[in-house]
This record gives structure tokens, C-alpha cells and sequence, in this order.
């Protein structure tokens, strides 16, 4: 590793960890992303100590905390509040109103963001009900947000953001839902803070991702366009079950059901087109 710019990882290697990383999370690399794989796994060797792929992978393998770490140094988790508000007035003008149908006012509102990276989402969701859906103070409204990176969890939980995160809430909003800026950060109020859960889940993992559930309406955003075939398939799979009959799936711009999962019906709203597990199902 004299050169930072020369390979870290022989082919072979280099499809080990990516295989590795595969069976963990579902996300591929191609060949166009080596120097990418390279200069990651370079610095999780440097940060552990280890001076052969062969010693690193063995860790990785045999410890939690650094396959944890490994996750984090490889999911993608830029992300900011509102981000694609279209969907968010969607859910309050359409999607929530059909969602409480017949229920009797009190009754539970699951929503679930999946993933949810460091929590932009969840909480965006969780301020534009409270902006945006005159019933939200008549049913039991539960966000959850979930994620495989469990650095991005424990950021979410703590709800503290740079100004580039806020950047495109209206300055009302952030004076009303967020702290003084400290630091150059602003968090989150405590309210809001508690009005979010979050838990560890993998969308390929379905013990952990079932563990979490049924919901009413799901954020999948911006996650399927780095998983291959197989992988995309599993992940419909696991949507389709937590997904309440009758509820609905929100993907992001570039994704879409088709050719994935037939079981899900689409239905186009004036502001954004969704997924929906047909009722009885």
C-alpha cells in the first residue's frame, strides 16, 4: 500500500469481499467501481491494523463490529429533508386519507422508511404530517425508520444536521422543528426526536425486516437501483409481506415494480405514482 492510487486487492480478493458484502447487504459493485472497493477496504485495513486482505477478511468474517463498520464505509447515505416532496404530498392529500378508510378515529398509522440512512426521512415525513394532514391528530400515527448501517442509526437517534441537510425546508419550518444551531449543526426537537423509531434491518434479511411489522405506507427510496436482479426480487418480496393489504409502497424516481414483483398494482395519484398491495391479499 505505498501508493494510494496502485490497487489494494488482487481480482480474486476483490471478488471475495464483494461477494462477501453481497450476501450481507445485496449491493454490487461492478468492475467500474475497483478503485472504489479498493480504497475502502485500504482504509478499514489501515484503521484495523491489518496489513493483508487475507488477515482483514478473516475479521470482517469474525467480527460484528468491524463487519458493521465495513457496511457503513459502503452504503451510500446521502440523503436531506424533503427530499422528493412530491411523494410526501402524495401520502397527505391521497394515500393516508385512504389509508385510515373505516377506521375509527384513535386507531394506528404505521409508516415505515426503509432505509432510512442517518433519519432525514423519517423525520421529513413526521414534520410534513404534522404541516400538511389535518387528521393527524386523530390517529396513532407510528414512524419507524430502519437501516443496515448502525453508525447511520445511532446519527438518526441523536437528529443532528448540517445547514446542506436543512437546505430546502422553509425557514419557518426549521425554526419551529429544530434547536439553535450549535456547532454549525441544528437538531432535532425532543418532541419530534421521540416521535420516531429506529431499528436495525436489512431489506435481504427477512427474519429481521418481518420482525418489524406490518405497515400502512413504505418509503423504499433510492436503494433498488444498486441491487442486481436476484437481490431486487428478495427485497419486493420482504416489502410485499410487511406491507399492509390495502397499503402502499413509495420508490424512488429511478425505480419502479415492474419486471420485479407483479403482486404489486400501480396507482397513479396527481402527485406521484405508487405501489399498492391490493386489499384481501
Amino acid at each position: 500500500m505505498s501508493d494510494p492510487g496502485d490497487p489494494v486487492l488482487t481480482d480474486e480478493e476483490r471478488r471475495r469481499f464483494c461477494d462477501f458484502l453481497y450476501r450481507r447487504i445485496g449491493v454490487t459493485f461492478d468492475e467500474s467501481k475497483s478503485y472504489y472497493v479498493d480504497r475502502r477496504v485500504a482504509e478499514r485495513m489501515k484503521a484495523t491494523g491489518e496489513a493483508s486482505f487475507r488477515g482483514y477478511f478473516g475479521r470482517l468474517r469474525s467480527e460484528p463490529g468491524e463487519l458493521e463498520r465495513a457496511i457503513s464505509a459502503f452504503t451510500v447515505g446521502e440523503t436531506y429533508f424533503y427530499r422528493e416532496a412530491h411523494q410526501f404530498a402524495c401520502m397527505s392529500r391521497d394515500l393516508l386519507p385512504l389509508a385510515v378508510r373505516g377506521r375509527e378515529p384513535g386507531g394506528r398509522v404505521r409508516i415505515l422508511s426503509a432505509p432510512c440512512a442517518t433519519g432525514e426521512e423519517p423525520y421529513s415525513i413526521a414534520i410534513w404530517l404534522l404541516e400538511n394532514w389535518p387528521m393527524v391528530d386523530a390517529f396513532n400515527i407510528e414512524i419507524v425508520g430502519a437501516d443496515v448501517d448502525a453508525a447511520a442509526l445511532a446519527a438518526a437517534r441523536v437528529g443532528a444536521y448540517e445547514a446542506r441537510s436543512l437546505a430546502r425546508l422553509p425557514a419557518e419550518i426549521a425554526e419551529a422543528y429544530f434547536e439553535p444551531a450549535e456547532g454549525g449543526r441544528r437538531r432535532i426537537i425532543r418532541d419530534l426526536r421521540e416521535s420516531v423509531s429506529f431499528a436495525p434491518a436489512n431489506l435481504i434479511e427477512a427474519a429481521a425486516f418481518r420482525a418489524l411489522g406490518a405497515f400502512d405506507l413504505i418509503f423504499c427510496r433510492n436503494v433498488l437501483i444498486y441491487f442486481d436482479d436476484a437481490a431486487r426480487r428478495t427485497a419486493a418480496e420482504h416489502l410485499y409481506d410487511v406491507l399492509a393489504p390495502g397499503g402502499f409502497l413509495l420508490l424512488g424516481h429511478a425505480e419502479s415494480m415492474d419486471n420485479i414483483d407483479d403482486r404489486f398494482a400501480p396507482r397513479r395519484f396527481a402527485d406521484a405514482l405508487v405501489y399498492q398491495r391490493p386489499e384481501g391479499s
